[in-house]
């Protein structure tokens, strides 16, 4: 094919939408993702500069919440610029070495987050299961190799979706339904066979995210069956109480993603709209909830935010 009719059949922009015909009130509309975008980034800063300064935050499951506010920062970094460019200046373009590297660091920290929830699946599990071994089994040195494991998974697994993406032909609109990119969606944009990349994007969700969910199932389960065998109702009442934070945690993450994979496999009938609201809610909420989460049902976060703002 001569280099004329490849320029053709490569356009050098994606174009990315913010909320479809709702272009004139975008003013208004960006007040709340502004202010969703300030309290995510501020709720993490502000739970890792506590746990960061205050030495008796040194416990595993305060350093696994650090690692979860890390991975929502950034997330909430990964898909601010080009949402807010959207809203504030109506800026829509956004090159292809642009929009691959975007969601590259999108899914990539998304299986890391899951990653993370799993350790704390497993930290909540130890803790209850088998308290005598706690400080033994999750020593400093074994969080710092779980965090990193779980930042390589992400990276690793990741890796070969833009680079497949990058070697396609794109002829078709380009129009992009969300103001960041998703692999789910920028791949059907490519005119060329996209088997690949629909393979092996279902395989890696069902291996990390599928399993790791699965994995938090049957940690949960093991605990409820420890807790029922517990003979004092306050102790009972006790020990799930520290496992509630993070399965609100877990809530908040798997189910938007859940419902927006199914949304992308099964729902040709839905909306747009609803497509829409899943894509922002499945990014923007459970780094925006998390640090509130964790601010609210755990005492010595709570306190020590409190004593931070009231002297």
């Amino acid at each position: 094919m001569s280099p004329v009719n490849d320029t053709k059949f490569q356009p050098a922009l994606f174009f990315l939408t913010g909320i479809l015909g709702q272009e004139d009130l975008y003013v208004w509309i960006s007040v709340p993702f502004s202010l969703t975008y300030v309290t995510s980034i501020f709720g993490n800063l502000l739970i890792l500069f506590i746990i960061k300064t205050d030495p008796n935050f040194r416990e595993p499951m305060y350093i696994f919440i650090s690692m979860l506010a890390t991975t929502d920062l950034g997330l909430t970094i990964s898909t601010l610029p080009t949402t807010l460019g959207i809203f504030w200046f109506n800026s829509k373009e956004i090159s292809h070495d642009a929009c691959f590297a975007q969601l590259f660091f999108i899914s990539s920290l998304s299986f890391t987050e899951s990653s993370v929830l799993l350790s704390m699946a497993f930290d909540r599990f130890v803790a209850i299961c088998n308290p005598l071994r706690y400080a033994s089994i999750l020593t400093p040195p074994r969080i710092a190799k779980m965090g990193l494991v779980s930042l390589l998974r992400g990276v690793v697994l990741v890796f070969p979706l833009p680079l497949l993406l990058k070697q396609y032909r794109y002829c078709h609109a380009n129009i992009l339904s969300h103001s960041y990119c998703l692999h789910q969606e920028v791949m059907t944009m490519a005119c060329s066979d996209i088997r690949v990349n629909i393979i092996y994007g279902f395989f890696i969700t069902v291996s990390s995210v599928g399993l790791d969910l699965l994995l938090i199932l049957l940690s949960y389960v093991k605990i409820l069956k420890t807790v029922l065998s517990i003979a004092s109702h306050a102790e009972r009442l006790k020990a799930l109480n520290t496992c509630v934070s993070h399965i609100c945690v877990v809530l908040l993450f798997y189910v938007p993603s859940i419902s927006l994979s199914v949304i992308y496999r099964f729902g040709k009938n839905f909306s747009p709209m609803v497509e829409i609201v899943m894509g922002h809610v499945y990014l923007l909420v459970p780094p925006l909830m998390n640090p509130i989460v964790y601010s609210l049902k755990t005492k010595h976060i709570r306190v020590r935010i409190i004593r931070l703002f009231i002297k």
